[in-house]
């Protein structure tokens, strides 16, 4: 426990300071935008694409809806059962910029499904993986500049989303 409490520590330290920063302000109303392209109607779109383009045959299609029938439920059992507080009721005096759609932050959904799209997609577009991946760290990093996630959050919803498209390419 000891562990937990130092990582702890040192989260909410990287997490003030990125509070804190002038740029802050600037940068919220961006991040706004960022964390809704993580939504998920952008992958409901590139599926629709891809099953427009290729059909149901899709190796891409079906590896993407492998991930997210493996995802979601997995992301879901792990926030419900770690029950991690959020930044707004962990600590005193805080309130995020947004309203978060649940009520734990361990791990961040938003980010999971960022970097497994990210990871599914540069599997199939090699040529894009360096802005799907940029794009997917700033989903992770939006949503600590929006109040609602620690760094270790996103941390760990970056490593479940890549290990998950990493299984679901490994079945396809």
């Amino acid at each position: 426990m000891k562990l937990f409490a130092s990582i702890h520590k040192y989260d909410v330290f990287i997490f003030t300071w990125v509070f804190n920063r002038q740029a802050h302000r600037a940068l919220s109303e961006f991040c706004r935008y960022l964390s809704k392209t993580g939504d998920g109607l952008y992958y409901v779109l590139i599926a629709l694409l891809l099953y427009a383009y290729e059909g149901a045959g899709s190796p891409c299609l079906r590896a993407i809806l492998l991930a997210f029938l493996i995802e979601r439920p997995l992301y879901s059992i792990l926030k419900k059962g770690l029950k991690r507080n959020r930044p707004q009721a962990a600590l005193e005096n805080f309130h995020s910029i947004i309203i978060p759609s649940d009520q734990f932050s361990f791990p961040s959904g938003h980010t999971s499904a960022a970097f497994m799209m990210a990871t599914l997609l540069s599997f199939y577009f090699p040529v894009l993986m360096m802005p799907l991946y940029a794009w997917a760290l700033c989903v992770g990093c939006s949503r600590v500049i929006l109040g609602v996630h620690f760094p270790t959050d996103i941390l760990a919803g970056s490593l479940l989303g890549i290990s998950i498209a990493i299984f679901s390419l490994g079945q396809i």
